[in-house]
């Protein structure tokens, strides 16, 4: 089960994707970063109040536990590795081509395994090992692609925008692991809606205090802000897609490397949309990278299964 919903969760990443890139395309990022953290706390607010009203039962998935400030502190943190790694990956979107970003962020799954193997002891079968080799392939051969754009990973400061917000993303899936595991299993044991609801909410005003004292004093000077309609459909896609990976994690047997690969197949949708929406350059070449991405994918679940 945890499978298909990891599947679910990246086809909903993708959208997202495309969402995100339509956002911000001449647009300023923090404005629309904070837009995004609004819509996604207002999303979630209700089911905080419900719950804490009982009018939602502890036996529905909708349900947000009460947090002390004992679990509160470890919410906090999250929120800060989240938006450390959005704001990263939004600045390097607006600057790149959707069909190179994409591909890219199929790196992040390995460096999750890696982090899993030494912190939670996952063990890959053959089949998933040859699944995470594909993938490095391809993410190898889009460097030679990119070339053809002038595209310099060496040379190009938002390619390193792109690895660095991969890195700390991957940081972020393997805390996402701790929080959701019980106790018994090395973990904290959080009820997973609440961990998403409120890591929302304080990341809006982490967000409203750096417009504020960042943004706004130089607005004249830098990209200026405009409303797009992609706006609050970033929200949506997005919340959809982390309640479906909670959910996923939350599960008996699920393994945080297998689920963070599978959801960069979220590149497969913002590919196309790349191309046939948004019209991006050298797509032949770059088609190879995917296949090999899409491969990966079918590796792993067959490893999986």
């Amino acid at each position: 089960m945890w499978i298909i919903l990891a599947f679910l969760s990246a086809a909903l990443l993708g959208f997202y994707d495309v969402f995100k890139k339509e956002s911000l395309k001449g647009n300023a990022v923090i404005p629309v970063l904070l837009l995004n953290t609004l819509f996604s706390s207002l999303i979630f607010l209700p089911f905080i109040v419900l719950s804490s009203q009982n009018m939602i039962g502890e036996g529905s998935m909708f349900y947000c536990a009460p947090f002390q400030w004992e679990e509160q502190k470890y919410i906090i943190l999250k929120s800060v590795i989240v938006l450390t790694s959005w704001l990263l990956a939004y600045f390097g979107l607006k600057h790149l081509p959707l069909t190179i970003v994409g591909p890219i962020n199929a790196t992040r799954p390995v460096m999750v395994l890696i982090g899993a193997m030494i912190i939670f002891a996952e063990q890959l079968n053959l089949w998933q090992w040859a699944g995470v080799i594909v993938a490095l392939l391809g993410i190898e051969l889009l460097k030679h692609t990119s070339k053809k754009e002038g595209i310099s990973w060496a040379r190009n400061k938002w390619i390193y925008f792109v690895i660095l917000a991969n890195v700390v993303g991957a940081i972020s899936g393997l805390y996402d692991k701790y929080l959701m595991a019980s106790p018994d299993n090395g973990g904290v044991g959080l009820n997973k809606m609440a961990v998403q609801s409120w890591y929302n909410i304080y990341q809006f005003f982490m967000m409203a205090a750096m417009l504020l004292f960042l943004w706004w004093p130089t607005r004249k000077k830098t990209t200026p802000f405009h409303w797009h309609w992609g706006i609050p459909l970033i929200s949506i896609f997005l919340s959809c897609a982390d309640f479906v990976y909670f959910y996923a994690l939350g599960l008996d047997g699920a393994m945080i490397s297998i689920v963070s690969m599978i959801r960069r197949g979220s590149v497969i949708v913002s590919f196309l949309c790349g191309a046939v929406i948004l019209h991006e350059k050298n797509l032949r070449a770059k088609a190879v990278d995917l296949l090999l991405v899409i491969l990966s994918m079918v590796l792993l679940y067959f490893g999986s299964k």
